[in-house]
């Protein structure tokens, strides 16, 4: 039997709830103040077992998408940082979120798996290193989780910031 006043714990439910409405509220001032009309959904993402949210997938509607995405994706991953940021500073925790703004995300991830299954051929047809373009944080933790139970080739990181970059190489 609980008492009266005894606080009701937290569930992922009301937990995730409380994040989606402060996500929506948030990208919506955002875009409010960059004069964009858009559309907004989050969906929460959980591994079985958890009770945290495992993360936020976040697609942005807008006729103005390009604008938002940006060159090579260059605002699309700084809104998604800012976001973070602001998330952070509300709850005092690391809320994962992954914005997506036309597929672009989708068709990027898409475009990443074709690139690395062709220099995943051709690194165990040559025995050579292969060093991929710059990829954003997001897109080399793909590749590395691609790989990682692959047991001819391997991917490691190597460099700082923007200069930072993938080498797909044999074992």
């Amino acid at each position: 039997m609980s008492k009266i006043n005894e606080p009701k714990p937290r569930t992922s439910e009301s937990r995730g709830k409380k994040y989606i409405k402060e996500i929506e509220k948030t990208l919506k001032e955002l875009l409010e103040k960059l004069t964009i009309d858009a559309k907004i959904e989050v969906e929460e993402e959980i591994n079985e077992g958890d009770k945290q949210p495992k993360h936020f997938r976040i697609n942005i509607s807008t006729p103005e998408s390009g604008l938002l995405i940006g060159h090579h994706g260059e605002t699309i991953n700084s809104l998604q940082l800012l976001l973070g940021v602001i998330l952070y500073k509300k709850f005092n925790e690391w809320v994962r979120v992954i914005i997506d703004i036309g597929d672009y995300r989708k068709l990027r991830e898409e475009s990443i798996r074709e690139m690395v299954n062709r220099i995943v051929s051709e690194v165990e047809q040559t025995g050579r290193p292969i060093e991929l373009p710059y990829l954003s944080p997001l897109e080399r933790r793909l590749v590395h989780m691609m790989l990682i139970d692959n047991e001819r080739v391997m991917s490691e990181s190597q460099g700082e910031g923007k200069d930072r970059r993938v080498t797909i190489k044999p074992k």
